[in-house]
């Protein structure tokens, strides 16, 4: 079996010092009056942001409540993977694996651990647990700075599960890359992989067939690509461009700060009050996940890898996912229609949910864990 090392976050303090004199010393630029969210990050509340980070923001803090879970590292193919695995408290737990997305983390989904292993804590069914295992995409975080295609990841993935912890089959789980991340698992491996729940489905890319679309997908279509217009210039240049991106964000914290909130406010419902979802600890800690470990750049570049994948051998996440698979539709997702959700998956869940956003299990933990409890559990 392949080896386990435990791992603890314990980052120098001369990184904390650096950043901490890169903040103070910020070149701010001009900003339009009443600019709020229009332009892209809102200027006042990235100053507040940043303020808050100087004069009341511990990190320390932050690296000994994340040193709580059982954290550790191993080698699959050449590549650490970092991830967490912590136990569930029942002997009939079932094995799950979480996978995140970008601009967010492993961190994602801290609220939820303790809901989905020890249920019967927050009001649930203690025969309801799962095994976690949340492990952090390559090219994010602690894990190696070597970006991969869906398919590679999922590849990793069926590995980590089963040669490196013993399970001989197991759930999957995510958002963003991580739905991509979990739909290819289930495409690959599907002897393995006993059901999906996933927060997004894919998207309408221009190679559909349009006449055999309902009127619903058809919408949904011209939804998509006026998003893009509006919002999907960051896809554009982490899919070609990522590596001129990367040294600006790699060398200022406030430019990754800015780069990162704005997908924040934008996929969480553009909300007036970013406050109102999520703290500013919750956010810089986030951003602090990528600063630490230099992995803004590797981050952004697993879009280019994914669209050299896509180009040259094509991907098995594009593929409809035959394993049965659980839907739900928070608020700040682009909003697929049922017709799309069966298109591209064996939609055996589809739940439209009235609160929370792309990033549920931070913003709505407890949404979000009973979305899981209900769909895997109703699969034995």
């Amino acid at each position: 079996m392949t080896q386990i090392t435990p791992f603890k976050i314990a980052v120098p303090q001369e990184v904390l010092n650096d950043l901490s004199t890169r903040l103070q010393q910020t070149r701010w630029t001009d900003e339009p009056e009443n600019a709020g969210w229009n332009y892209g990050t809102d200027p006042t509340y990235l100053r507040e942001l940043v303020d808050h980070w100087q004069h009341k923001y511990d990190w320390r803090a932050q690296e000994a409540a994340l040193n709580k879970f059982p954290q550790f590292k191993t080698t699959i193919d050449g590549i650490t993977i970092h991830f967490i695995h912590i136990k569930g408290k029942s002997k009939n737990a079932k094995p799950l694996i979480l996978t995140h997305g970008w601009p967010d983390s492993f961190y994602r989904f801290h609220k939820v651990i303790p809901m989905l292993t020890d249920p019967a804590s927050y009001g649930g069914n203690a025969e309801q647990a799962f095994d976690l295992v949340i492990p952090s995409i390559p090219g994010f975080g602690f894990s190696d700075r070597i970006p991969q295609s869906s398919d590679k990841t999922a590849g990793l993935w069926a590995r980590l599960m089963t040669d490196v912890l013993g399970y001989q089959s197991f759930f999957a789980a995510g958002g963003d890359i991580g739905s991509t991340i979990s739909k290819s698992l289930a495409n690959q491996y599907p002897s393995l992989v006993s059901a999906i729940h996933i927060t997004d489905v894919g998207y309408p890319n221009g190679s559909e067939d349009w006449s055999t679309m309902s009127g619903p997908e058809q919408e949904f279509g011209r939804f998509i690509q006026q998003w893009f217009f509006a919002e999907g210039a960051f896809n554009l240049i982490q899919t070609t461009k990522p590596q001129t991106l990367g040294y600006g964000l790699n060398d200022s914290p406030v430019g990754l700060a800015s780069w990162i909130v704005e997908k924040f406010h934008g996929w969480s419902g553009k909300p007036e009050n970013l406050d109102d979802h999520y703290t500013k600890d919750e956010l810089i800690t986030n951003i602090m996940i990528y600063w630490v470990t230099h992995t803004i750049n590797t981050s952004i570049r697993t879009y280019a890898e994914e669209s050299k994948a896509a180009w040259t051998t094509g991907l098995k996440s594009d593929m409809k996912v035959e394993v049965p698979t659980g839907v739900s539709l928070f608020p700040g997702e682009a909003p697929f229609p049922i017709e799309w959700v069966k298109r591209k998956v064996n939609a055996q869940s589809f739940n439209i949910i009235e609160k929370g956003s792309h990033f549920a299990a931070l913003n709505a933990p407890d949404l979000f864990a009973k979305e899981l409890r209900d769909f895997f559990y109703s699969r034995s």
